[in-house]
């Protein structure tokens, strides 16, 4: 955390996270406890920007997603902020291509398309599909024929997978990403991680993840043995608590109108004192 940040969180009076209650149920009470401030859990914020079921997008990618099986394919997005090295662009490619099972790779834009190994694209055609570029990945998360997420472990990332209802493989590359890794793979157990090798949130330190690694990580997500299952079981469950969570009534509902009463009792307060 920056310097200025850590000044702004000591001296806040209270917190907003980009959570639910029923996914955390023990973290904002001890944050509360300990800091010791108001915590405000408003999420899922991914809920709010989600398009109406008759609200048709002519995204390429959807119109492929269309032609897929219910929840055979895997997504692949690392965010806008993360970058890989060439070695590892290619081990992630030859790692999808080898798994054998269906993905879209938001592979973003910049030297990471030019780093595509040759003849990728035409080798997984029909099966995989890379988008250079923006990736709509809300949608394409909450396509019926999305059956899982590789991810970086960003916040936002983690919600939305948890919105859409879908496993998870890690892969964290920066900051606190490493403990939500823990948390999601350890904890909530709703994902399995990328690698089992060293990992480090130095750039000097960092190693490339092996294309055997992912391709191994990719078939036992999507597979249907009873340890993914589960993993299945419980985050469909935390979809639909999160639905209730912002619902009229629920929790993250409820801290809402809390914030709004607490902003304009202070505001009225204000008032009063000039």
């Amino acid at each position: 955390m920056l310097g200025w940040q850590r000044e702004a969180e000591l001296s806040s009076h209270a917190v907003i996270v980009n959570s639910f209650s029923a996914l955390e149920p023990d973290y904002g009470v001890h944050y509360s406890n300990v800091a010791p401030r108001e915590v405000f859990l408003l999420g899922p914020v991914a809920i709010a920007g989600q398009p109406e079921k008759n609200e048709k997008k002519a995204e390429p990618c959807l119109e492929w997603l269309d032609e897929k099986d219910d929840g055979s394919v895997v997504y692949v997005g690392f965010g806008t902020l993360s970058r890989f090295t060439a070695e590892q662009i290619k081990e992630l490619a030859f790692g999808l291509e080898n798994s054998g099972e269906g993905f879209v790779w938001a592979v973003g834009s910049g030297e990471a398309v030019e780093w595509i190994p040759d003849g990728f694209e035409k080798r997984v055609q029909g099966r995989g599909l890379v988008v250079k570029g923006w990736a709509p990945q809300t949608e394409i998360l909450n396509h019926r024929a999305v059956g899982g997420f590789i991810c970086h472990c960003g916040w936002n990332s983690v919600m939305e997978a948890v919105v859409a209802g879908l496993p998870v493989i890690t892969w964290p590359l920066y900051y606190e990403q490493f403990l939500v890794e823990k948390w999601i793979c350890e904890v909530v157990k709703m994902g399995i991680p990328a690698w089992e090798g060293f990992k480090s949130v130095k750039d000097e330190e960092k190693v490339v993840f092996p294309a055997t690694a992912v391709a191994t990580a990719v078939k036992r997500l999507m597979g249907s043995g009873e340890e993914v299952a589960e993993m299945r079981k419980r985050v469909a469950e935390l979809a639909k608590l999160a639905r209730m969570a912002v619902a009229e009534g629920g929790t993250s509902n409820e801290d809402l109108s809390r914030l709004i009463d607490g902003l304009v009792a202070w505001r009225d307060n204000r008032r009063s004192i000039k």
